[in-house]
């Protein structure tokens, strides 16, 4: 009984700590600067780009929030799947 608690309460934990979801993709503003996105978000689980613009992604593919910088601020954004 208890280790079927405990395995639920893990479960709920590691949902509830899920950045990539519909309330932090609703507080990102273009502008916003990089390292404020990461304070939302954590590190991004992918980026690339060349010269002063990056795109990042965290999530996977099916449910995830992009986002496009310009000199390390927001410049566009978007998401998918998200709860």
């Amino acid at each position: 009984m208890k280790r079927t608690a405990l395995l639920l309460a893990s479960c709920l934990a590691l949902v509830a700590c899920d950045k990539v979801n519909q309330e932090n993709f609703a507080r990102l503003e273009t502008g916003m600067p990089r390292a404020e996105v990461e304070a939302l978000l954590g590190k991004p689980d992918e980026c690339s780009g060349a010269m002063a613009f990056t795109s990042c992604t965290w999530g996977d593919e099916q449910r995830y929030i992009s986002i496009q910088f310009a000199s390390d601020r927001v410049l566009v954004f978007s998401a998918r799947g998200l709860r």
